[in-house]
Parts: C-alpha cells; structure tokens; sequence
C-alpha cells in the first residue's frame, strides 16, 4: 500500500471511531470525553477543545455544594449500562462508597451541554461525573498531594478515560488545585445528607408541654439583640421561596451570593431549645443570629439561621468560626422560611 493510501486509510478509520463515540454519548444521554487532562491555559477560543475558561476565576467565591436528600430518577440511572464495550453496574442508593484514583475534569467544551439526568452542566457549578454512583449523590473529595477538599454534586456520567475514576468541574478542580495539572490523586467519599446534616436532631414533634411553652414565650424575651428575630407567626406555605439555590452569575471578578443566603446551625421542635443556641452563638461568634419559626407537617419546627449574607468571605470566615468555635456543622440554606 502507499504511504498516500495508508494515510487515507486512517483518516477513514479516526473518522468512523469519531462517530461511534459520538453515537455512544448520545446513547448514554451524558457525556463521553476522551481525555480531560488539559492544562488551564487552554482557552475556550479553541472550537472542540476543552479547557478552561479565558481569563482567571476567584473559585474560593464558589461555595461547596450543600448535600440534601433527592430522589433518585430513572434519568442518568440507566442500570446497567455500556459505554466502549464495557459494562458498569449502579451502585445502590446510599452505598458506603470510598474509593482513591485520579481525578480529571471537565470545562468549556461541555459547559452549557445536557449531563446524564438532562440537568445544564455548568463548569462553575460543584458538580462531578461518576461511572456507577446514582445520580444524584454527594461526594467529598480530597486531593491527597495537598489535602484540600471539596463536596460536589454527582450528577453526570464518566470519566471513561483510562483508570481515572472522577470527573470534576473546572471550578471544583481549582480549588482543589489541580486545573492546571490537569489530574490529581484523590480520595472520593460518598456523603449521606440525612447524616450530613446531623445538627437537625429533633424531628417536627411538639409535645404538650412545649405549645404551651411557646404559646406563653414572647419574642423579645428570646432575642438577647436587635440583631435576632424569631418570627411570631407562621408564614403560609404560599408565601415561602423556592428551596433550590436561585441561579448565580459567575464572573471573573466575583461570585456574588444570593440575597437570601443563610447558615443553618440548628432546627428544633422546642423553642427553648433553639432559643438556648441561638443565645449562645450571639455571645459568642455571630450577632446576626435569628431564630426562624416555620410549618412543617409534624408540627412547627424552630429554625435557627445565622446571616443573611451576601459577602461569600463573610460566610465562610462565619462558617469556620461556628466549626471550630462551637463544634457546630453549619450548611448553607436559601430560604429562611422552608
């Protein structure tokens, strides 16, 4: 054969292995990437390439992702599945997963796409891609050169690249400070939300003692400032906001937060319950320490919210400081009222 037609002969053959990754991606309703090993200086200039956006991102502006319960949906649980010949079998909902490996990521030639369960993937958003976690779950994950760690959202399918067993977004990946490498060895550690956010220790239920406990408290006598508020009423169910963090712009010069962003430190269904931690967190680490009374179906529940912020190193400085002082485990919340 001559070199003229062995060289066509290969452009045939990359052309028909192109196309068969392309219909697999299709197949899988995510994404299939070949290799996300690049370098940040790689630009969205470059049409098919992927890689980081122009321009630096501040990503410690970015919060964590917040682990909730979600149900698992037949979208992006395709159980099992094949992706080049190989199978993967789902791992069961809420599975002790940990795993160590290498990590890659995924940016500006996917931002904007569908992910496996048809969600919008967004390079500055913490989510990650997984072969056999169930979409969607939550993860920690730690880069083992330098210890830092991040919680994402797993709600896409992959990496299908060599023995890489994560895909991050950009953002995740650079805070974790591996964007630029490219990959990372990692430890990835399934997160149980019901655990997670183990501060919500009394569920919904009001004894007897405790409506006339409450029906005899006053708000002043529970706010040890001006700058805490317990709400005297309950607000209508048809009056409270949308739970789901609203949509935030990033930009390459700051990551603003949402009006409405609180800390949760704690939710009780006894007022003086939530009253005694709210005096104590006001005295000694966040003034603007509120107790919040809400509806819920077993009965009210006493929501106590340091914030709002709208200052995203305000929060974390507050949030460390709740951890380290009190030995509290606060998470971000949207709504004060839900």
């Amino acid at each position: 054969m001559s070199r003229v037609g062995g060289l066509a002969w290969r452009t045939v053959v990359l052309l028909a292995l192109t196309a068969l990754m392309s219909l697999t991606a299709c197949t899988m309703g995510g994404r299939v990437s070949t290799s996300t090993s690049t370098s940040a200086s790689t630009t969205s200039s470059i049409p098919g390439v992927d890689g980081a956006p122009t321009g630096d991102v501040d990503v410690s502006r970015i919060p964590d992702a917040v682990p909730k319960t979600e149900s698992v949906t037949r979208a992006g649980n395709k159980n099992p599945y094949s992706v080049f010949g190989k199978t993967y079998h789902l791992l069961p909902a809420g599975s002790a997963y940990r795993e160590e490996g290498t990590a890659s990521w995924y940016g500006t030639k996917f931002h904007g796409r569908k992910t496996a369960n048809g969600e919008t993937y967004d390079m500055y958003g913490m989510t990650a891609a997984h072969k056999t976690l169930p979409i969607p779950s939550y993860v920690k994950v730690t880069n083992l050169a330098n210890q830092r760690s991040v919680i994402v959202r797993v709600n896409d399918r992959g990496p299908f690249h060599g023995n890489r067993i994560i895909d991050l977004s950009y953002a995740a990946a650079k805070k974790l400070a591996y964007a630029g490498p490219g990959t990372a060895r990692v430890q990835v550690e399934a997160i149980d939300p019901g655990r997670y956010q183990n501060n919500t220790v009394e569920q919904p239920h009001i004894s007897s003692a405790s409506q006339t406990s409450t029906a005899q408290t006053s708000p002043s006598q529970i706010s040890p400032t001006q700058t805490s508020t317990v709400l005297a009423a309950v607000v209508p169910a048809a009056t409270v906001l949308a739970e789901s963090a609203p949509e935030i712009t990033a930009t390459t010069e700051t990551y603003r937060l949402p009006s409405n962003t609180f800390l949760q430190i704690g939710a009780f269904s006894s007022l003086k319950a939530a009253a005694t931690l709210q005096e104590r967190v006001i005295a000694r680490t966040a003034p603007s320490t509120a107790v919040y009374e809400v509806e819920k179906a077993g009965g009210r529940l006493f929501k106590v919210l340091v914030g709002p912020f709208s200052n995203h190193d305000e929060l974390r400085n507050i949030r460390e400081a709740l951890i380290q002082t009190e030995r509290l485990s606060p998470f971000v919340v949207y709504d004060a009222l839900k």
